[in-house]
């Protein structure tokens, strides 16, 4: 059991210290060398637990990603169009203001995936895994009579997805021609307006 837990504490250092080097040089600048001296290391303990850095910022992506998928996953039931479109401008709102805090994070991630294919592959699952999400609560508003029977779950919810995506990198860059609050109205709004009744 200690080992497993000295393993564990071990794995954890590294990825601190990967976080620490990452958001001060950026994913194509960190090299492997300088996470293992940041946290202290030798080198072969590093390559126990990653082949390379693109692996140890998987780690770190996935993390992030739990806080958005966070927001997902809160309870979506409405009963009537005006409480979709609440339940809806609240959790773009928290996507949007996760997206601003974690601003730093998400501007490495951003350059991660255009330079490593691991990291781009990554991503696609990620926002497989939010459309999926979406894509349930598409259908249980046409269930349910709130949502147009017609539209395609699945399309809409890539669709979805999609535009908070743009919102969320636009939000990373250093000047924003939009509020956190516009961007958020605007999207709920289009996105209520054209698919529920």
């Amino acid at each position: 059991m200690k080992r497993q837990q000295k393993a564990q504490q071990t794995r954890q250092k590294i990825v601190a210290a990967a976080y620490d080097v990452f958001l001060q040089n950026g994913f194509q600048k960190t090299t492997i060398t300088q996470i293992i001296k940041q946290a202290n290391i030798g080198y072969g303990t590093a390559y126990v637990y990653f082949q390379n850095k693109d692996e140890i910022f998987i780690d770190i992506m996935e993390d992030v990603m739990q806080k958005f998928y966070a927001i997902a996953e809160l309870p979506f039931a409405p009963k009537t169009k005006g409480e979709a479109v609440r339940l809806i401008h609240h959790q773009v709102r928290l996507f949007l203001e996760l997206a601003v805090q974690e601003k730093a994070l998400l501007q490495v991630m951003k350059e991660a995936i255009g330079a490593s294919s691991i990291a781009a592959k990554t991503w696609k699952q990620i926002r497989e895994r939010f459309i999926a999400r979406i894509a349930e609560d598409v259908a249980y508003s046409q269930k349910n009579g709130l949502a147009k029977r017609h539209l395609q779950p699945k399309l809409v919810a890539r669709g979805w997805f999609y535009a908070n995506e743009m919102y969320m990198w636009e939000l990373t860059e250093p000047s924003v021609p939009f509020s956190l609050e516009e961007a958020a109205r605007h999207l709920t709004e289009m996105y209520t307006n054209g698919v529920y009744s």
